[in-house]
């Protein structure tokens, strides 16, 4: 038996300067490599700097077009999303929007290439036909009539072929492998890459499948008699083959899967081809990995030497997947290729750690640093040669000198550069290193997919930090250019970038960001598990208050406000901040507490735990200023001016079962931190989480006389609102409960006292005909599905233009039928129960109405127990969808693009305003739909739930609530009373400061 190795392991974001401490002293070479590599690297430079490429290439768009300058960012936005919109209106809207962005009529073209030329004349003829600040809807008939719009849609859509057309090899592998043919006897190798963003479907996963299966027939037909490494090779996307390639989905991944690759591998085999699986983001890397290993342990792949894999050399784990990799080669006795990438989603990494509140990046936030980490990874992947066959892909003179020093004179390795780019450096060092090979990575696929794959090229290499676009700009010395990233870094302490902090101090010096988990690390994943699987949940039922323990609480409350009123702010402020530490400590005990009672998955419980911990940190925050001194206000000589706040009395918080402990303590802190004393009546579905949340305060520093809890029905909570000493009441739930609160305060013949009410909605989102489909599909299933679609922010009437709609509403079911319903303990489940069985029922009841009435596109199957499946309706029109409809329930109308104004009235007329969301690549739109309707949060090319704390104030208008919102930098003043003081500081005799004043 061979001796496998166990699943691979490794720190997910360890520190940048321990990583920097043991990587520098390493990479040191001695003066004469120093002088060879720094020879070699001008040389390239020299040539990529001289070339005139009539053609052009991704360099000359880059240095045309660059990403700094408003044309750079209008071509790229365009580029990404212009050819797959197929109806005319909506791509006039497009072009006129983005040419307006950037000054393409005055556009001093500087190359001479032909592609950056062509280009930069459509867009400008398009620009002058299309003036900046016409639109479709006023100015289309005119340009008709003189053969503008055409013109300016034919002239702008050619020029993103003409791109696409540079930067693709084919749009079949025929097509690519015909232009991949040697026109002389020089032999190129090539690896083919089938362009397309990840599986979001069954079908879609099928489709793929075929492609790569029909490609790898395709390829190795042709590929010659020519032993590997010397052979063409194909790029396999893991993602593209599974449409839940997730760490919480292992199992289901690891069975269905490892078949697939196995099977295309086994193909590859037959033809002796390079078969190379991608890398992808770092939370999927162990998943990656463990289905990499599981496919290369079948003995049908013994004595092929194609299989491989690339390592992205900006990923900290980069060194430890190498050392792993080679285990795995020598376990089972094979010869892998390796292909050594800096890495392509770097923002996208930074983004997600700061989301999810990791304790550290799991790529390095200075480029010196990836710079660094790859001239290691090569040392290291040479030293395994020749088990491990490198393929160092770069676009960087200096990376490429440097690996050659490193390789010395035995070969067993080659250079990888993308198709439209690099071309003038290889062409530079095939001269002079004839016997050194190199690989062109060449993408095949429609121009709609591969302008998406352009647009993240360009990000990658268009930034002004890439050497790229460096090398290309005369002004750069090339000695800047031939600085080594040691030098760049210098010292440890210099490994992280000193402008992006850490994701724990994203609001700092403020307040912490809280603490997540990285379910993509498996280590910390199954702690998780195993700290929440040991609690102890006490399950019992819970007496409801009468209404006389109700009327005593109140009583309590007021005889405890005083004493809590005059407790100094920064001493109410460290109570909810210990109370924060608390909760982060016991995440395991909420976490499960979450899931028993409330029934909630591990992802959602994670995130209520830490949306309860922000609102404690950041009321405290808050409270800070707003109550820690008295603003002094200005006014005339001789008199001071002081406005105080204050605590209002009694507050009520009566809080939903959905959020049974982020809205709670929301709720109560922020009473609390204004100095109220507060009686809070949790929902009757989840008491016991708001018990363990009082005793955390209590434990915390608020005092027992301060806060008060009340269990019980909505008749406690009527008898708390009708009490007539409450100062205020805060009140998340519905609608119609809200109204009969306010009409109880409204009858109180004492004095009048707010309320702030947080209901639901009818929300929508808009997608138009530019939105990506499968970024759709993300956000229309997050948002109408997660939480069993129990979140008063999630989406339940989407409005989809009908010249996309079928596509994009087939990708949304097929999404859908991907998730896994059932028990919330199951960390792969992704929906969850509802609440109870009425809530069972209600939903139900409306299924069954809209299945007479309306055209059913998806329906889902449930377990037995109050589970309710996804489902998808189509409306004839909005007002069909007359209430707010609590679960997993999404209602789609199609609308035409001129008739978007009527979709706005629908949104109008159902009263709600909480939440929208807007898919567009359209900023005019975009910003028209903003200006336009009065909903309390919108997202734009997102999902739009789980607003962040501090980040994204939640709360609705009209139907849907009160306001201020909560989280926001109002909401504490509203459980406030104002008091101004004002002292005549001249009553006793003058003003002596004034007399006193110098001149």
């Amino acid at each position: 038996m061979p001796n496998i190795p166990p699943p691979f392991s490794a720190a997910y974001a360890p520190d940048d300067a321990d990583i920097a401490a043991r990587l520098l002293p390493s990479v040191h070479l001695g003066p004469p490599q120093d002088a060879r590599i720094d020879r070699t690297a001008t040389r390239l430079i020299e040539a990529i700097r001289k070339r005139d490429d009539r053609l052009g290439g991704v360099e000359d768009m880059l240095r045309e077009f660059a990403l700094s300058t408003k044309e750079g960012l209008a071509l790229m936005v365009l580029a990404e999303a212009l050819l797959r919109v197929p109806d005319a209106r909506t791509a006039d809207q497009f072009i006129e929007d983005k040419l307006g962005e950037g000054d393409f009529i005055h556009h001093e073209t500087k190359s001479t290439a032909f592609l950056v030329n062509a280009s930069a004349w459509a867009l400008g003829l398009s620009a002058r036909v299309i003036q900046p600040g016409e639109t479709p809807d006023g100015t289309i008939g005119r340009l008709v009539k003189r053969l503008g719009a055409p013109a300016v849609r034919t002239a702008t859509r050619q020029a993103m072929r003409l791109m696409g057309n540079h930067f693709v090899l084919g749009e079949t592998i025929a097509q690519a492998l015909e232009r991949a043919r040697p026109r002389s006897g020089e032999r190129q190798r090539y690896s083919f890459d089938m362009l397309g963003e990840g599986a979001r479907t069954a079908t879609d996963a099928r489709r793929y499948f075929d492609a790569y299966a029909s490609a790898i027939l395709t390829i190795g037909k042709a590929a010659g008699s020519h032993p590997l490494p010397d052979r063409p090779g194909i790029s396999v996307k893991l993602s593209a083959l599974h449409p839940r390639f997730e760490a919480i989905s292992r199992d289901g991944v690891m069975a269905e899967l490892v078949p697939q690759l196995l099977d295309l591998a086994q193909r590859a085999k037959v033809h002796d081809l390079n078969f190379t699986v991608d890398a992808e983001e770092a939370d999927r890397l162990e998943l990656s990995l463990d289905v990499i290993a599981a496919t290369l342990a079948d003995p049908s792949l013994a004595g092929w030497d194609g299989f491989g894999l690339a390592i992205q050399a900006y990923q900290k784990r980069a060194g430890d997947v190498i050392d792993y990799v080679d285990a795995l080669a020598r376990a089972h006795d094979r010869k892998l290729m390796v292909r050594l990438v800096k890495g392509a989603y770097w923002d996208t990494e930074i983004k997600r750690a700061q989301e999810r509140g990791l304790d550290g990046y799991p790529v390095f936030t200075r480029k010196a640093m990836t710079d660094l980490n790859y001239v290691a990874c090569a040392q290291k992947l040479l030293s395994l040669r020749p088990r491990i066959f490198p393929q160092f892909a770069t676009h960087n003179a200096l990376s490429v000198a440097t690996v050659l020093e490193l390789a010395g004179a035995n070969g067993g390795f080659e250079f990888q550069r993308l198709h439209g780019m690099g071309e003038a450096l290889y062409e530079q060092l095939a001269k002079d290193h004839p016997d050194i090979a190199y690989r062109t990575y060449a993408p095949v696929g429609s121009h709609r997919d591969l302008l998406a794959y352009l647009v993240r090229r360009l990000l990658e290499n268009g930034a002004n930090s890439s050497f790229v676009a460096q090398a290309s700009d005369y002004r750069v010395p090339v000695t800047a250019l031939l600085q080594r990233p040691a030098d760049a870094i210098v010292r440890p302490q210099h490994a992280a970038h000193p402008k992006i902090p850490l994701p724990g101090d994203l609001f700092a010096p403020e307040r912490r960001n809280s603490r997540g988990v990285e379910f993509g690390a498996r280590a910390a994943l199954d702690r998780l598990l195993t700290e929440v699987k040991a609690e102890t949940i006490d399950l019992k039922p819970i007496a409801d208050a009468t209404p006389d323990q109700a009327n005593a609480a109140v009583a309590a409350a007021r005889a405890g406000f005083a004493a809590w009123s005059r407790t100094p702010a920064a001493t109410r402020a460290a109570a909810l901040e210990q109370a924060a530490h608390l909760l982060e400590n016991r995440a395991p005990h909420f976490i499960a507490l979450l899931q028993r009672e409330g029934g909630k998955t591990l992802d959602d419980a994670l995130s209520e735990l830490r949306e309860a911990t922000d609102f404690c940190r950041y009321y405290a925050a808050q409270g800070r200023k707003l109550f820690g001194n008295d603003v002094a206000m200005p006014g005339p000589t001789g008199e001071s001016n002081a406005l105080a706040m204050r605590g209002r009395g009694v507050f009520v918080a009566i809080s939903p079962w959905n959020f049974p402990l982020a809205i709670f303590l929301g709720q109560v802190t922020a009473a609390l931190m204004a100095g109220n004393s507060v009686v809070a009546k949790p929902a009757e579905q989840t008491p016991r989480i708001a018990v363990e949340a009082v005793r955390l305060l209590h434990e915390a520093g608020i005092p027992a006389s301060a806060l008060h809890l009340v269990t019980g029905d909505g008749r406690i909570g009527a008898a708390l609102a009708a009490h007539p000493d409450i100062g205020g009441i805060v009140f998340t739930g519905s609608t119609e409960v809200a109204r009969s609160i306010n009409r109880a305060l409204a009858a109180k013949d004492g004095p009048i006292v707010p309320l702030i009410a947080e209901t639901g909605g009818i929300n929508t989102m808009i997608a138009d005909a530019t939105a990506l489909p499968e970024q759709v599909a993300d956000d229309v299933v997050t948002s109408a599905f997660r939480s069993a679609g129990q979140r008063c922010s999630a989406l339940r009437l989407l409005f989809v233009q009908e010249d996309v709609a079928d596509r994009m509403i087939e990708m949304i079911a097929g999404a859908a039928r991907e998730l896994k319903i059932g028990d919330p303990s199951d960390v792969a489940t992704h929906i969850g129960p509802v609440i109870d069985v009425e809530a069972k029922q209600r939903l139900d009841a409306h299924i069954a109405r809209m299945k007479r009435e309306a055209r059913l596109h998806f329906a889902g199957t449930a377990p037995e127990g109050c589970f309710v499946a996804p489902h998808i309706f189509e409306l004839g029109d909005a007002g069909q969808l007359t209430e707010e409809v609590f679960g997993p329930i999404l209602h789609v109308v199609r609308y035409r693009a001129e008739n978007l104004e009527r979709v706005l009235q629908a949104i109008e007329r159902t009263g709600y305003g909480l939440t929208l969301g807007i898919h567009s690549r359209i900023d005019d739109t975009i910003e028209a739909i903003v200006d336009r309707v009065q909903i309390g949060n919108i997202y734009v090319n997102r999902n739009m739930i789980g607003a962040v704390v501090g980040v994204q104030p939640f709360g609705g208008n009209g139907l849907s609530g009160t306001g201020p919102k909560a989280g926001g930098p109002h909401y504490l003043a509203r459980f406030a009373t104002e008091q101004t003081v004002t002292i005549n500081t001249a009553a006793a005799g003058g003003n002596a400061a004034l007399l006193a004043g110098d001149e």
